[in-house]
């Protein structure tokens, strides 16, 4: 009997991991001379590794781990110059501002935040800088999720377009 009624309660998932990709308008390069010249931004690809922990309902913990996957890049003058992209990674505390219920077996979600990123460099370079990150999350079913959002993060002037799909445990 207590079986039973264990297994009638509705699952609670705390845990969620995905696998995306990121587009990064990095606009401040380390070169001198595209600080002191207009420089058109090209977008840097990076592949988006993601966990978000939810120890209450409204309240999220992502975790993230940016991998570039080709070298920054800008065009000055009419020339292509490029410059190596740092890996970053990151955590911080989102919450859930808007649940709307689709249908019976989906959910869309907006979450809004704060995140603290760690860049690093070459020559065991490592720099901090806040992010204000939000994205809108698509639940179908017990665990699918796909999401699509956007940071921007400050002192370092990048926004970034984040995509990806993933399951909840």
């Amino acid at each position: 009997m207590f079986g039973q009624a264990d297994t009638l309660k509705p699952k609670k998932h705390y845990f969620e991991l995905s696998f995306g990709q990121s587009l990064l308008f990095i606009s401040k390069g380390q070169s001198a001379t595209l600080h002191s010249k207009l420089a058109v931004v090209v977008p840097t690809n990076s592949v988006l590794f993601f966990t978000e922990f939810r120890p209450e309902r409204k309240i999220k913990i992502p975790v993230f781990f940016n991998l570039p996957t080709e070298s920054k890049q800008f065009i000055v003058n009419g020339q292509l110059i490029n410059e190596k992209a740092d890996p970053s990674f990151g955590t911080g505390l989102q919450f859930r501002i808007l649940r709307l219920k689709v249908d019976s077996e989906s959910l869309l979600d907006f979450d809004l935040g704060p995140l603290l990123t760690c860049i690093v460099g070459g020559n065991n370079d490592v720099s901090f800088a806040p992010i204000l990150a939000g994205r809108i999350r698509v639940k179908r079913g017990e665990n699918f999720v796909m999401y699509i959002g956007t940071s921007y993060t400050l002192g370092l002037d990048v926004f970034g377009l984040f995509y990806g799909t993933g399951t909840v445990f």
